[in-house]
């Protein structure tokens, strides 16, 4: 049996979909109704709606050890894809109990269970930052706590750590760091809004770069890999580093409606996101840029995927062809 937790997430439903396919025994853990119907949504996009009575869905929270304790039971590995992810600095405890003590909840009940093996989904957020010497961020590029990270970079890196202490205490791990995941199903939260926002008309655009990839080579590569006798590493997961203009245009382009023409200067993204915060703060309104979300626009790092590929021989997807696929399956 195979445990998935966050699969009603973008990662997570597509994850359960191709372990499934494959013949697998999946137990999936959720917290509402409601949330079920993502990951059934997901499966009906595909026409495998069939398929998704296959699952076997346990009510639980990562931080709820005794529904967990229900979870685990004849389960044998575990990928754990759970994670709150926001830029809003109210949610900071929030994300520090999910991300961190929720992870080191499954790393103990890992261990507790004698798991073979444990995915963690990790992000390119709690990678390293470059010295002055360096050109591209990899997966053994040091962590500067000195440098100024997103509250939910703080709580993945925090989170790896647990992974890092359950792999010296005997578990079998694997830690990923997917770039910003592409994907259909989910445009109504996280890379999804990239979509959803583009269709609606966007007139501003940043310069910034970042690494990119399409959702079915993360699952794919995270199947490959616990599969493998692989343990103890991770791997970023990045099958290009492209500018947010460019994919946004792609976007445009595929769907028809206008790209951004106007080039938004850090300073005035900066001030904006101070009076967005100010609003937030007066409650009149719900964040919508951050400071931290600005600083992401506009990094321009490169994300070096060289590991994955030469260890394994992998062909990522094209970032167009993702974006075009994308798009298709939710038209």
């Amino acid at each position: 049996m195979i445990l998935v937790t966050g699969a009603t997430g973008l990662v997570g439903s597509h994850l359960v979909l191709r372990l499934i396919e494959n013949g697998q025994h999946v137990r999936a853990i959720y917290r509402s109704e409601q949330s079920i119907i993502k990951t059934k949504s997901l499966f009906e996009l595909y026409d495998k709606a069939y398929l998704f009575s296959k699952i076997e869905w346990v009510v639980a929270e990562i931080n709820d050890v005794n529904a967990l304790e229900i979870a685990f039971q004849n389960v044998s590995m575990v990928y754990h894809c759970a994670a709150l992810i926001s830029f809003d600095r109210k949610d900071k405890n929030k994300m520090r109990k999910i991300n961190i003590e929720g992870t080191a909840n499954i790393v103990n009940f890992c261990l507790s269970f004698s798991i073979k093996k444990l995915c963690y989904v990790s992000s390119i957020a709690a990678l390293g930052a470059l010295k002055q010497f360096e050109s591209e961020i990899n997966e053994i590029t040091d962590w500067n706590p000195e440098i100024n990270h997103s509250d939910y970079a703080i709580t993945k890196y925090g989170a790896e750590l647990e992974v890092w202490r359950g792999q010296q205490e005997g578990l079998p791990i694997i830690i990923v760091n997917p770039g910003v995941i592409l994907g259909p199903g989910f445009w109504n939260q996280g890379s999804g809004l990239l979509f959803n926002k583009t269709k609606k008309g966007l007139l501003f655009y940043s310069e910034g770069t970042t690494g990119f990839v399409g959702v079915w080579d993360v699952v794919q590569l995270m199947e490959m890999l616990m599969e493998s006798d692989v343990a103890g590493e991770r791997f970023v997961l990045v099958s290009e580093n492209k500018r947010y203009k460019h994919v946004i245009n792609s976007i445009a382009s595929i769907m028809n409606t206008k790209q951004p023409f106007i080039k938004i200067p850090f300073w005035l993204a900066i001030f904006l996101s101070w009076i967005d915060g100010l609003l937030v703060f007066l409650n009149l309104k719900k964040p919508l840029l951050t400071p931290d979300m600005v600083r992401s626009m506009f990094a321009t790092t490169s994300i070096s995927n060289r590991k994955i590929l030469q260890q394994f021989n992998f062909k990522f997807e094209f970032i167009e062809d993702v974006v075009a696929k994308t798009i298709k399956l939710n038209s």
